[in-house]
Protein backbone atom coordinates (compact mmCIF):
# COMPACT_ATOMS: atom_id res chain seq x y z
CA UNK A 1 0.00 0.00 0.00
CA UNK A 2 0.51 3.80 -1.01
CA UNK A 3 2.06 5.87 1.98
CA UNK A 4 0.32 9.26 2.11
CA UNK A 5 3.36 11.60 2.07
CA UNK A 6 7.39 10.58 0.34
CA UNK A 7 9.87 13.20 0.61
CA UNK A 8 13.29 12.53 -1.13
CA UNK A 9 15.92 14.32 -0.18
CA UNK A 10 19.92 14.22 -0.56
CA UNK A 11 21.19 13.74 2.87
CA UNK A 12 24.69 15.22 2.70
CA UNK A 13 24.51 17.51 -0.70
CA UNK A 14 28.01 18.34 -0.70
CA UNK A 15 29.45 14.55 -0.67
CA UNK A 16 26.67 12.73 -2.10
CA UNK A 17 24.11 12.62 -4.81
CA UNK A 18 22.50 9.43 -3.62
CA UNK A 19 18.75 10.50 -3.44
CA UNK A 20 16.87 9.14 -0.33
CA UNK A 21 12.76 8.53 0.35
CA UNK A 22 10.96 9.19 3.40
CA UNK A 23 7.56 7.83 4.04
CA UNK A 24 5.08 8.31 6.15
CA UNK A 25 1.37 8.24 6.53
CA UNK A 26 0.93 11.36 8.81
CA UNK A 27 1.20 14.67 8.03
CA UNK A 28 2.60 16.09 11.07
CA UNK A 29 5.20 13.38 10.88
CA UNK A 30 6.27 14.56 7.34
CA UNK A 31 6.37 18.06 8.69
CA UNK A 32 8.70 16.83 11.52
CA UNK A 33 10.77 15.19 9.23
CA UNK A 34 11.47 18.47 6.88
CA UNK A 35 12.25 20.39 10.02
CA UNK A 36 14.99 17.92 10.42
CA UNK A 37 16.20 18.02 7.00
CA UNK A 38 16.31 21.83 6.97
CA UNK A 39 18.28 22.01 10.55
CA UNK A 40 20.59 19.46 8.58
CA UNK A 41 20.94 21.38 5.71
CA UNK A 42 19.97 18.40 3.63
CA UNK A 43 18.29 19.08 0.35
CA UNK A 44 15.29 18.41 -0.35
CA UNK A 45 14.29 17.37 -3.94
CA UNK A 46 10.59 16.38 -4.25
CA UNK A 47 7.63 15.77 -1.42
CA UNK A 48 4.56 13.57 -3.04
CA UNK A 49 1.13 13.38 -1.55
CA UNK A 50 -0.78 10.53 -2.36
CA UNK A 51 1.77 9.56 -5.07
CA UNK A 52 1.54 12.71 -6.66
CA UNK A 53 4.55 16.07 -6.47
CA UNK A 54 3.01 18.80 -4.60
CA UNK A 55 2.57 21.80 -6.86
CA UNK A 56 4.88 24.74 -6.20
CA UNK A 57 2.68 26.84 -3.83
CA UNK A 58 1.74 23.32 -2.08
CA UNK A 59 5.42 22.65 -1.76
CA UNK A 60 6.36 26.20 -0.73
CA UNK A 61 4.08 26.23 1.96
CA UNK A 62 4.73 22.58 3.36
CA UNK A 63 8.27 23.99 3.81
CA UNK A 64 7.35 27.59 4.81
CA UNK A 65 5.10 25.71 8.03
CA UNK A 66 8.50 23.84 8.55
CA UNK A 67 10.79 26.61 8.72
CA UNK A 68 8.53 28.61 10.85
CA UNK A 69 8.71 25.89 13.46
CA UNK A 70 12.51 25.51 13.26
CA UNK A 71 12.70 29.12 13.83
CA UNK A 72 10.42 28.93 16.76
CA UNK A 73 12.30 26.52 18.29
CA UNK A 74 15.70 28.19 18.07
CA UNK A 75 14.08 31.16 19.03
CA UNK A 76 12.68 29.46 22.09
CA UNK A 77 15.85 27.99 23.20
CA UNK A 78 17.95 31.54 22.61
CA UNK A 79 16.03 33.74 23.91
CA UNK A 80 14.44 31.49 26.89
CA UNK A 81 11.05 32.56 26.02
CA UNK A 82 8.01 30.56 25.97
CA UNK A 83 5.70 30.05 22.48
CA UNK A 84 3.31 32.94 23.85
CA UNK A 85 6.05 35.24 23.67
CA UNK A 86 7.52 33.92 20.46
CA UNK A 87 4.25 34.37 18.67
CA UNK A 88 3.61 37.62 19.91
CA UNK A 89 6.94 39.38 19.40
CA UNK A 90 7.95 37.20 15.89
CA UNK A 91 4.67 36.12 14.72
CA UNK A 92 5.58 32.31 14.66
CA UNK A 93 3.45 29.36 15.64
CA UNK A 94 4.96 27.58 18.51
Amino acid sequence: MQKKFSIDYIAIPKHNQRVYTHLTDDPVEAEDFLMQLLASRARIKEIRHEGLALSGPQFNQMLKVAAERVASLLLREALDLDASEIKHRFGFAA
